[in-house]
């Protein structure tokens, strides 16, 4: 059903290929039907989520039909994608994709599992009960920054398990990171993309809030931050690698944009559910509740967007995960790692679902069409 992956209410605004037409074009639903509400000056979702209006615009902008929603769904299937039928992208373009870590207790610790296996998944079991000893599970009330964690952070250096992924954990900066460039991003149905050195990836559930160039969270949508735990445990100098590849940014299906029902207070109280199902009959399911979150939404964008740093086409910014997958796969004490054809589903009442199939990152479809090429194609249109 078309309700458990776009939501029957709300603001939404999207972006889609469709046929006869050089350009992604600016869309919405409404009553099951997409519509193409592409026009000059509001002909990109940049341009939209600027305006200090961007939800009634969305709501009352003319449209023309381009197919049921049903249909459209349908077609975004990378593996049965149909090139001469509409079918979805990414929602976002131009603005840029961030991303904030180790913001949940759980993830926090599979980070520092990480650091400690350098890399070594077959290690990661034996560690976890290792390090949680050690630590406890006294880290989920703390404040990051306040005195309490900094007693905490002086225990567990004495205690010799202080890592980086602590200091960002409980510290008084955030971990904020470039995920991906502008228009890299993938939408609902596309292929999403490991590197192929890595043997141990994840899939990771967030909420990615949208955000303008004046630094206000106007929406989110849904995100998944696929990640590669063997080379990031390496080393953290080694998190480019980790995070931006070819199709490893994933969002969709659509951005909600706030209104009176749908808020950032609809936000902090989300619980997100992942499902991994693979060729091979595993199947995993986890559930991540953002009221658990360390850091609220309005300090990670802070800490993002300012008078520090600006983002002139404004930004996406991943929310961070608490779910890490440990279920073994392949043998007791292995773990979890993603295998080749994997559909994950990531969803949560209020945003939907975001559902993408995992491939190697060097056979998913090129990223070839970048801001320039927008940017001509809407020249050539007359729509800047």
């Amino acid at each position: 059903m078309t309700e458990a992956i776009v939501p029957s209410s709300g603001v939404l605004l999207g972006r889609a290929r469709v046929p006869g037409f050089d350009h992604p074009r600016v869309i919405t639903v409404r009553d099951g039907i997409v519509l193409d509400i592409t026009a000059k000056g509001a002909a990109t979702s940049r341009d939209i989520c600027e305006r200090s209006d961007a939800a009634a615009h969305v709501k009352s902008a003319p449209g023309k039909a381009i197919g049921s929603l049903a249909d459209i769904l349908a077609n975004s299937e990378a593996a049965k994608s149909d090139a001469s039928r509409p079918s979805l992208l990414s929602p976002i373009d131009l603005q840029a994709i961030k991303a904030s870590g180790v913001t949940f207790v759980v993830s926090l610790l599979e980070r520092v599992i990480e650091e400690q296996a350098r890399g070594d998944k077959s290690r990661a079991d034996a560690l976890r009960q290792d390090i949680l000893t050690l630590v406890g599970s006294n880290l989920s009330d703390l404040v990051p920054g306040s005195p309490a964690a900094m007693k905490v952070k002086e225990s567990l250096i004495a205690k010799g398990v202080w890592s980086q992924y602590l200091e960002v954990g409980i510290g008084p900066d955030a971990e904020i990171f470039t995920k991906s460039q502008p228009m890299s991003s993938v939408g609902w149905g596309a292929d999403v993309g490991l590197h192929p050195v890595s043997s141990w990836n994840n899939p990771e559930p967030e909420v990615a809030v949208v955000v303008t160039s004046a630094g206000q969270i106007i929406g989110a949508t849904l995100g998944n931050d696929v990640n590669l735990r063997d080379v990031e445990g390496r080393s953290a100098l080694l998190l480019g690698k980790a995070k931006d590849n070819n199709a490893s940014a994933s969002l969709g299906p659509f951005i909600r944009l706030f209104d009176g029902d749908f808020t950032i207070e609809t936000i902090k109280s989300a619980e997100l559910a992942l499902r991994v199902e693979g060729e091979d009959g595993f199947v995993l399911d986890g559930h991540s509740n953002m009221s658990q979150i360390s850091r609220t939404p309005e300090s990670l964008v802070a800490a993002t967007i300012g008078r520090h740093h600006q983002y002139p086409d404004g930004l996406v910014l991943y929310l961070g995960t608490m779910f890490a997958p440990v279920k073994d796969r392949d043998g007791v004490g292995k773990g979890f790692t993603h295998k080749i054809n994997d559909v994950v589903s990531i969803s949560t009442p209020s945003l939907g679902t975001l559902r993408n199939r995992v491939r190697l990152s060097t056979e998913c479809p090129p990223w070839t069409y970048g801001a320039s090429h927008l940017l001509r194609d809407l020249a050539k249109a007359d729509l800047l």
